[in-house]
């Protein structure tokens, strides 16, 4: 009887960590218009997309909003309700960047994954990646940071003053470009 009851809960703890681990939804809340999501993208400072078919997650954004993740990955840190494994969070406007607690690094379709300590050292590897970065430079971190994913992070680092909605262009087509003030 006992033996059933470790099995039942096993299933029941596995089955919470797949709904735990299901992809968060990727369109934004039916509510949102077109200048909330904007306006979320430019608040995180960076637009964020998952390729599931290259496997990769792209941080797209100046070197300045890139600078964001490394700051939102701390704030994520030292949030108490965060400290336990299987905690997680979702960021930008469709909750799609998710980040969590886990036992071990990794990168995967769900989310970027570690103890604190790993989520923190993720944070200073993307520190140290962008303070010699140029515009035009794309740089990869999967090695450094947890070589046994199938997933890479991506930095696509653009000019200063990019407009990380202007990236959004599935959702918010190319009308999220910022207007460029006319010299005269």
């Amino acid at each position: 009887m006992l033996a059933l009851a470790v099995i039942a809960l096993l299933i029941g703890g596995a089955y919470y960590l797949y709904r735990q681990n299901v992809a968060a939804p990727t369109q934004p809340h039916a509510d949102l218009t077109n200048e909330d999501i904007k306006r979320g993208w430019r608040e995180l400072g960076f637009f964020c997309e998952l390729d599931d078919q290259n496997k990769t997650w792209t941080l797209t954004g100046s070197r300045a909003g890139l600078l964001h993740f490394p700051d939102l990955l701390r704030g994520y840190i030292i949030d108490p309700a965060n400290a336990s494994d299987g905690a997680l969070k979702h960021f930008d406007p469709y909750g799609s960047l998710e980040i969590m607690t886990w036992p071990e690094a990794g990168l995967d379709s769900h989310a970027m994954r570690g103890s604190l300590d790993d989520l923190d050292r993720l944070a200073s590897l993307v520190e140290t990646q962008l303070t010699v970065a140029e515009p035009g430079v794309r740089l990869r971190i999967r090695e450094d940071y947890a070589p046994g994913s199938l997933y890479t992070l991506l930095l696509d680092v653009r000019a200063d003053g990019f407009d990380p909605a202007a990236a959004d262009r599935e959702r918010l087509g190319a009308t999220s470009e910022r207007e460029v003030p006319k010299k005269t």
